[in-house]
């Protein structure tokens, strides 16, 4: 027996077919009633895959494999069909951690545990209520000809910071800790290898043709910046600085 819910996420009414029920509280803010234009199926199989593939990170990693829970791995092959799916409506997801200020979205990317979520904290001490979380971990990014737009997803990283906002995208600053903080414009060709890599590759040929092309027209179009940081609001405040300008 399986459950169904259907849910708007970054502009797109999906169908998702599950067969626990955590992933429908998962996305429960993003519940809608409209007609789907797509629905995403979940099957054993899928779940084992989520499975072999956490298994090969955590050993990739040097971290012993986890026992996930087939619940939680359902919710991760729920988001990989998803994002399967969303190149063909001009969207794709990305790995990076996206604050909102004053209606202006600023994207933070970098390699796990380099303190992306840390300094969007910052951004939200300095700036407060002008500062809001759109995505902390995985949110989804449309490019068409108006420009580009973040959204936030119900897939927010572990602590659950987001909103269910979309932003027009001001700029990406890619991130490295430093003791001293600096920061300074770079091109797209300086940062392409760094931005594809926290970009998810669809299985799909077609579909992983068309995200490179997005991912083009966005690193086009958008301010860049590399961003040298440390954990204290003087890190913010330099980046805000540059950024917002």
């Amino acid at each position: 027996m399986t459950m169904t819910g259907t849910y708007k996420i970054a502009d797109v009414v999906i169908e998702v077919d599950s067969i626990y029920p955590e992933v429908h509280r998962y996305c429960a803010d993003y519940r809608c009633e409209a007609l789907a234009q797509f629905a995403v199926r979940i099957t054993q199989s899928d779940i084992a895959y989520e499975r072999e593939r956490s298994e090969l990170t955590d050993e990739k990693e040097g971290r012993t494999p986890m026992n996930y829970p087939d619940s939680y791995l359902e919710e991760l092959a729920v988001y990989r069909k998803i994002a399967e799916r969303m190149p063909k409506l001009d969207t794709f997801l990305f790995h990076g951690s996206c604050v909102a200020v004053d209606g202006a979205g600023y994207l933070f990317t970098a390699c796990s545990g380099t303190g992306k979520s840390t300094h969007a904290a910052l951004w939200r001490k300095l700036l407060g209520d002008r500062a809001v979380m759109v995505n902390d971990d995985k949110p989804l990014i449309r490019v068409d000809d108006r420009g580009a737009v973040v959204f936030g997803t119900p897939y927010n990283g572990k602590h659950r910071l987001g909103s269910n906002i979309s932003v027009p995208l001001r700029a990406i600053a890619f991130l490295e800790r430093s003791e001293e903080n600096f920061i300074r414009p770079v091109t797209a060709m300086e940062v392409y290898p760094k931005f594809i890599q926290q970009t998810y590759r669809p299985a799909d040929v077609t579909a992983l043709e068309k995200t490179l092309v997005l991912a083009d027209r966005l690193l086009s179009g958008v301010s860049l910046y590399r961003l040298g940081c440390n954990m204290d609001i003087s890190a913010a405040r330099t980046a805000f600085g540059a950024m917002s300008r």
